[in-house]
């Protein structure tokens, strides 16, 4: 045990308080059961989410010969930017759908190394405000309009009381790199109604996203809230719809046919169905938004070549290219742009969307 030189201040501690020595403040939240009531899921919407999911888990158990395409920006920042975004997509899907089963990035809540802007959720306002009550309004308002558009929404599964307000209007989602080995996300996930992606870990091994998958897939029981806001214990049966996403890592990029062998064999020899999806962004684009078109391509020739274990492709994409930082006067921010990862435009995300129809369809061909 150490101890301060007698010349120096000696920490106080106050008498009789022992708790809540940093918490500056605490603010009330919403309910799960209210936000819903305020927005709730309505039969357009139940449609869309239901259909999502369905067409989700045919293709990851090999019902579905299609690919599930996981398509936007890297956060969202702007509802009206956002909205503009899906009703684009939307409209590309109906199109695409015969061959992709496109849903929507309604990324909201970003997980960060150190510090920094944590999403739409945590701090709608980008002023760090932390209004999360208002964050949370929005975001399920958001998803609601997304799905009513049609267009299944996809997200990443971050805060863990989250999912009580919002994961009833989610078709898919994920745990990212820095949370698939958390034992916390991985029991949350087991309760999660959608199919779960596990992104492999940032230093790129694949075996961690297997094992979390295995983890997810059993029943679990853990702390959380229910709708009226009442600290329970959740028991559950077990997520059976895990697949591994593989987004490269401290190495380099993984996607390449020895590394989607390597993910196909750990899923097999731990009683998993193979099912990968490939994320054309973050290492396996060396984080450089115009590589990510070179991703797509190769993924989807070694699909069309008879790679069935791909099961998915997932692209940041937004109405503009590139990235912008946030700036002290917001008015000044770009619409359309990242705030986060550098994304690639609307008319590429276009053109590539197009390019996989096609080439699947010519993929269809030859096995004919």
């Amino acid at each position: 045990m150490t101890h301060l030189p007698e010349d120096q201040p000696q920490p106080t501690i106050e008498a009789g308080r022992t708790e809540n020595l940093n918490v500056s403040s605490f603010t009330p939240l919403i309910t799960p059961r209210a936000l819903k009531q305020k927005y709730p899921l309505t039969k357009e919407a139940e449609k869309t989410v239901l259909a999502g999911r369905k067409a989700a888990q045919d293709i990851l158990h090999g019902r579905d010969d299609r690919l599930l395409v996981v398509v936007g920006p890297c956060s969202i920042h702007d509802y009206a930017g956002a909205l503009e975004y899906a009703q684009k997509l939307a409209a590309l899907r109906e199109e695409v759908g015969g061959r992709l089963e496109i849903q929507m990035r309604v990324y909201v809540d970003k997980p960060r190394t150190t510090v920094g802007w944590r999403g739409y959720l945590m701090d709608p306002d980008m002023t760090g405000a932390n209004d999360i009550n208002k964050g949370l309004e929005l975001t399920r308002k958001l998803m609601l309009e997304v799905s009513e558009l049609g267009l299944p929404v996809a997200t990443e599964l971050l805060d863990p009381f989250a999912p009580q307000y919002l994961f009833d209007a989610v078709a898919w989602a994920c745990l990212g790199a820095r949370t698939t080995e958390s034992q916390t996300h991985r029991v949350m996930s087991s309760a999660v109604s959608a199919p779960m992606g596990f992104k492999n870990g940032t230093g790129g091994g694949i075996k961690l996203a297997v094992d979390a998958i295995v983890a997810a897939a059993n029943p679990h029981a853990f702390f959380t809230v229910d709708d009226d806001g009442q600290a329970c214990i959740v028991h559950t049966r077990g997520n059976p719809d895990g697949h591994v996403i593989l987004r490269g890592g401290r190495n380099g990029p993984n996607y390449a046919p020895q590394f989607v062998k390597e993910a196909a064999d750990l899923m097999s020899a731990a009683g998993l169905t193979p099912a990968i999806m490939v994320d054309c962004s973050h290492a396996n684009s060396g984080s450089d938004h115009t590589r990510q078109n070179l991703v797509w391509r190769d993924v989807l020739h070694q699909r069309s070549a008879g790679g069935r274990a791909i099961r998915g492709l997932m692209l940041e994409s937004n109405l503009q290219g590139g990235k912008q930082s946030i700036p002290a006067d917001l008015s000044s921010l770009k619409a359309g742009v990242s705030v986060t990862d550098a994304c690639v435009s609307w008319e590429e995300t276009e053109g590539l969307l197009r390019e996989a129809y096609r080439a699947l369809g010519e993929a269809e061909v030859a096995v004919r």
